[in-house]
């Protein structure tokens, strides 16, 4: 219990600063975004209890939690504070080229993005266009023309192709063929076989969702990287102070411009925690990236490296990672340092009794630790992070959207070309429109072959979805794990299923006794990827409507 100490008066005016005023745990309720970093921070420079704080330094004075920023950060340069603020921001309109820039800052800030399998974006706005960004470079120059019409081009085609695939998919995999619960059994049956109108009902909704996300994933390699989406922020005053370096040390007008704009809308949230970014350090920082980008441009072009004889098309490669013998000593030895409290061990006299101990042994505690995980939300202990692995890929944007989204790993990509081929998916030869898709395709790589000449960043605006783009990923085996296991789920885009099964392989094939400690990896292949998740949200949410349900986890009536 918190000895307080304080006054009826201090109460009331506590009430509605924190969620209780005589526990020793409390929210604290503030409204003041800059109010409740100040206060944390001060929390860790005196003796006295939070509460006491605010009411001896906050509550009669205003523009205290800015002062002590404005102290702490411009002053001290005390960085860590600056996470003490937070703020949501939402960015619409923006091109699928910016958001991936955003989206490359890895700690601090998470994101929520528009899906291409939910929501068709063959939208117009009021002027009867399609919403695609239109880059200022491109369009003033002698190019606009060029640019317009491919975009469009690749729009008509896939809005030409949304109703005809949606057809398509519906006929290949018939309602009848998938099995649903039914209410009074609670068995599985066929959908001709339900009886109650809500199963009817039900069946049908779970059905049409899950072949209108087959039909849209199939379709969104025809969209441009202009295409226009939204995305959703959320993170602290630091990690939102160096986006907005990033931004500003842009060569793209686009994302100078979303920089120039979210730093207006942090102003009135928590502009005290990035008021550097426009200060000396911020432009001190802008003109070092921007001399870093010049660097390594530079020393690319000095390398005179030998160029590729052709393009490099899909690819999954595992390039880089170390013996397994030499890797499972680091984990074995990193698992035993955890927990050799009081024994008096180093770390280096630990690892050189793993190297002594058999393989045999070795191999027992790495399936132990396997064997205790029961299903994928359970991560691999931390030891597993010794293991490394660097995987060289070309896979198309569209699906390299998804892999992005991955923090605990580092990723470098090239610039987005129409070099590097592309894949026409065998629906769109079965509804007559793979020569449509082939034209918007080659439309979008003459386009870009005419407009990188002069502006090699801007030229990727115009590039599909469908076309391969080159990058790299390093990480560790317990995010590999991750990724993997979830990458996988039958309910995974086709792509990235793929791209992920690969990967398994791959590490299976260099490390196959560390590789058992990915157990759920998924390496079967559905038509309809979204079915089962469908139905299983659906029976959730029934269940929960009637305030029960037996939790059985259901199965489809056919598993092609």
């Amino acid at each position: 219990m918190a000895q307080d100490g304080f006054t009826a008066k201090e109460r009331r005016a506590l009430a509605s600063h924190f969620s209780n005023t005589d526990g020793n745990i409390f929210a604290i309720t503030t409204p003041r975004q800059v109010d409740r970093g100040a206060l944390m921070s001060r929390y860790s420079r005196t003796a006295k209890g939070m509460r006491r704080v605010f009411l001896d330094e906050f509550l009669s004075d205003d523009t205290r939690g800015e002062r002590f920023y404005e102290r702490v950060l411009a002053e001290y340069g005390d960085d860590s504070v600056a996470e003490l603020g937070e703020a949501q921001i939402a960015i619409e309109g923006l091109s699928n080229i910016a958001v991936k820039t955003i989206q490359d800052r890895r700690i601090g800030l998470s994101y929520l993005e528009k899906s291409s399998r939910y929501v068709t974006w063959n939208r117009k706005d009021g002027d009867g266009k399609y919403m695609f960004y239109r880059e200022p470079a491109i369009m003033a120059s002698r190019h606009a023309d060029t640019y317009e019409e491919s975009c469009n081009a690749s729009f008509d085609a896939y809005s030409a192709a949304v109703d005809p695939m949606l057809r398509y998919v519906r006929e290949r995999y018939p309602i009848g063929m998938y099995a649903f619960k039914d209410s009074k059994s609670g068995q599985e049956k066929p959908y001709d076989r339900l009886r109650l109108e809500s199963d009817v009902s039900a069946a049908r909704s779970i059905y049409n969702g899950s072949t209108r996300a087959k039909a849209l994933d199939i379709l969104r390699g025809l969209l441009p990287a202009a295409t226009m989406t939204n995305v959703g922020i959320t993170g602290n005053g630091r990690a939102f102070e160096y986006l907005l370096s990033i931004l500003g040390s842009s060569g793209l007008a686009e994302e100078r411009d979303i920089g120039a704009s979210i730093r207006k809308e942090l102003d009135g949230v928590i502009g005290a925690f990035v008021k550097r970014s426009d200060g000396k350090y911020g432009r001190e920082l802008r003109g070092y990236l921007e001399r870093a980008k010049r660097a390594a441009k530079r020393e690319a072009t000095e390398a005179r490296m030998k160029p590729a004889a052709q393009p490099t098309g899909w690819r999954t490669a595992l390039a880089e990672y170390d013996a397994e013998e030499k890797t499972i000593n680091k984990i074995v030895a990193s698992a035993i340092y955890e927990h050799a409290a009081g024994a008096g061990y180093t770390y280096g006299s630990v690892l050189r009794h793993a190297k002594r101990m058999p393989m045999g042994q070795k191999e027992c505690i790495i399936n132990r630790m396997a064997r205790l995980r029961s299903n994928r939300r359970h991560r691999p202990p931390r030891a597993f992070e010794a293991a490394q692995y660097t995987f060289d890929l070309c896979n198309n944007f569209g699906m390299f959207r998804d892999m992005h989204r991955h923090r605990m790993l580092t990723m470098h990509r090239q610039l987005l070309t129409a070099r590097h081929g592309y894949s026409v998916p065998e629906e769109m030869d079965a509804i007559d429109m793979g020569d449509a898709y082939r034209g918007a395709l080659d439309g979008s790589k003459d386009a870009f072959e005419r407009i990188t000449k002069r502006h090699p960043e801007q030229a990727q605006y115009v590039v599909s979805f469908a076309y391969n783009y080159p990058y790299m990923i390093r990480m560790n085996l317990r995010e590999a794990c991750h990724m993997i296991e979830l990458r996988t789920i039958p309910q995974g885009h086709a792509d990235y299923r793929r791209v992920a099964q690969h990967m398994y392989m791959q590490i299976k094939k260099v490390h196959p006794r560390l590789c058992r400690i990915i157990r759920f990896a998924d390496l079967k292949e559905y038509d309809l990827e979204r079915f089962e998740s469908e139905k299983r949200t659906s029976e959730r949410r029934r269940a929960a409507g009637r305030g029960g349900g037996s939790g059985r986890r259901p199965s489809p009536k056919t598993n092609k």
